[in-house]
């Protein structure tokens, strides 16, 4: 018995890397047997940033007022995940990026079942690492660490493979009435935003009860 959950998702969004944490946990309380398949669905924030993205502070400046502003946001999201299982180096970022290359790797990743591995890695080596996942180079290296080998990526990422397919996705997301990050669909129910752990496995929980009932 699979449960297919569809994770509409953004690798510069906070809460995006929050709500796979708490996911995660969620998914442990389980009792039933039951196979997850996670389904990731792009959606980008950003759609018109330069390809090779922004100078963090500059952007952030100016979409929020000031640098000043930037930093309470970023302490206040620091503040309130201090029980999840995720880390905050806003101090290390030095670039907001283009993120589209990043959802075209993790489509990429996804002819090798490595969809979930890749959008972890990619969130986590943002917000954790501060790396610029608008390089190419950046994305090679994490690919290569989660199984996929690096010379076919860089190739990848060279040419406009995926990118018509990756555009459908967005659009498919938009039409869905996704306006915001991030959205998950379990069974019958969507949950916007990072909700608690004990709401995703109440969703899980039905969701599955459902499966059961369908499979007699």
């Amino acid at each position: 018995m699979a449960l297919t959950i569809r994770i509409t998702s953004n690798f510069i969004c906070p809460w995006c890397l929050v709500a796979e944490s708490r996911l995660n946990k969620a998914i442990e309380q389980l009792d039933a047997p039951i196979e997850i398949e996670q389904v990731w669905q792009p959606f980008e924030l950003n759609p018109d940033m330069p390809a090779a993205g922004m100078d963090r502070k500059r952007y952030r400046s100016d979409k929020f007022g000031s640098w000043a502003y930037s930093q309470q946001l970023d302490a206040q999201t620091v503040q309130a995940t201090q029980s999840d299982d995720v880390e905050f180096q806003y101090d290390k970022i030095e670039v907001t990026p283009n993120t589209f290359n990043a959802h075209r790797l993790t489509w990429l990743a996804e002819r090798s079942g490595l969809a979930t591995e890749m959008a972890t890695r990619i969130l986590r080596a943002y917000f954790s690492e501060g790396q610029n996942i608008s390089s190419t180079d950046t994305l090679v290296a994490l690919a290569a660490e989660v199984g996929l080998e690096a010379e076919a990526v860089n190739a990848f990422l060279s040419s406009d493979e995926g990118a018509k397919e990756v555009r459908v996705l967005e659009q498919q997301a938009i039409s869905q009435g996704i306006r915001g990050v991030p959205s998950m669909y379990i069974g019958d129910e969507t949950i916007r935003g990072a909700q608690s752990v004990e709401a995703i496995v109440a969703a899980l929980k039905k969701a599955t009860r459902a499966l059961e009932v369908s499979k007699k």
